[in-house]
């Protein structure tokens, strides 16, 4: 099963269009990829970034747009002098068009000829606490979303139901339920229910087969929803789980859970050139996964070996791992696990900053 990788917080961002080959004459280094990353918004108002190996002497005018459209044709809002270029942090005011948007792309472009763009999205949502001429109480801040939404089958009644379990679910998003043939991964299929995430996290759903699909051997299901664009899809036989009747009737023997899906993992909390805690979800049960971490672009392959982890029961689990000394001073920072035995794998990468 494949995730839209591309959801997570991950700064998709390039080199001159031209291409490397072509790289402009910039004080940085000729490599120079600009990224920025957000740092705080206020909804319907403004957003602050932080950006990251910015070329010096370029000027970039700043686009907003729909989720999803990277900031490409989008409302300029400003424009912005890299100065020395390297890291600097600027403010911008969200255009009234955009006001009552669950999520909005932005998009810092170019204007000299240079090529160079990045791209990122926010949610429209107050976080952390704004400056006020009155200090009053700090509001609680919203948790930030990270990683991407998977589900796992939990049993099946032939011709009439599914129950998925479903894991790291974003906050307060809306999700269609799609099923089909097998191999359609659900894309286009049988809308079967709407389903609200509420809080997010872990969650159960019961879910009719539709009539249409009655007789199958094997059913695609899949989760997406409309507005924040995640989505999840996985497959179930269209057979009775459970426990098989017996001609003597006697104590029903505990049924041996089957493993459906992929692991993710998301990241919790950084300490600087220290340690990395982690959110693993939809482990496999009695798999021992090794520990990687390496530069950022490399999704931690041939990375230097931080731990072996057993994942025990599987299901979701929390892990600390130590930052090795090699990276210490990194920026970003990738980190993948990876079973020897099985081949699941799952990656992810973090700012080499402490979070709060």
């Amino acid at each position: 099963m494949k995730y839209a990788l591309s959801f997570i917080l991950v700064l998709v961002l390039l080199a001159p269009a031209a291409g490397i080959l072509s790289t402009p004459t910039v004080s940085a280094s000729g490599t120079t990829i600009p990224t920025f990353s957000i740092k705080s918004v206020v909804q319907d108002q403004s957003v602050t970034i932080t950006t990251y190996n910015f070329p010096a002497n370029d000027t970039f005018e700043v686009l907003m747009g729909l989720f999803g459209t990277r900031g490409v044709n989008g409302i300029k809002v400003a424009t912005t002098y890299s100065g020395n270029g390297g890291s600097f942090t600027a403010t911008y005011t969200i255009p009234a068009a955009l006001h009552g948007l669950h999520q909005i792309a932005i998009r810092l472009q170019s204007t000299t000829g240079s090529g160079y763009y990045a791209y990122n999205w926010f949610y429209n949502n107050t976080t952390g606490v704004a400056a006020t001429s009155t200090p009053g109480p700090s509001p609680t801040p919203k948790p930030i979303y990270y990683g991407n939404p998977t589900f796992s089958i939990l049993s099946v009644v032939q011709d009439q139901s599914v129950t998925i379990q479903a894991y790291n679910l974003p906050p307060n998003d809306s999700y269609t339920v799609t099923m089909g043939a097998m191999g359609t991964r659900g894309i286009n299929g049988i809308l079967v229910a709407t389903s609200n995430s509420g809080k997010g996290g872990t969650k159960q759903f019961t879910y009719t087969v539709p009539a249409a699909l009655f007789g199958s051997y094997q059913i695609a299901i899949r989760m997406q929803s409309p507005t924040s664009g995640y989505f999840a899809y996985n497959w179930f036989y269209n057979n009775t789980t459970g426990v098989a009747a017996t001609s003597t009737p006697g104590p029903s023997p505990t049924p041996i859970p089957i493993y459906y899906g992929y692991p993710t993992f998301s990241i919790l909390s950084v300490v600087r050139n220290q340690s990395v805690t982690i959110q693993a979800y939809n482990l496999p049960p009695n798999d021992s996964f090794t520990v990687t971490m390496g530069a950022m672009g490399t999704r931690g392959i041939n990375g230097i070996l931080v731990a072996t982890t057993n994942t025990g029961k599987g299901g979701t689990k929390q892990f600390t791992y130590t930052v090795p000394a090699a990276l210490s001073g990194s920026s970003q920072i990738a980190i993948r696990m990876q079973s020897l035995t099985s081949g699941y794998f799952a990656y992810n990468w973090f700012y080499n900053n402490t979070t709060q």
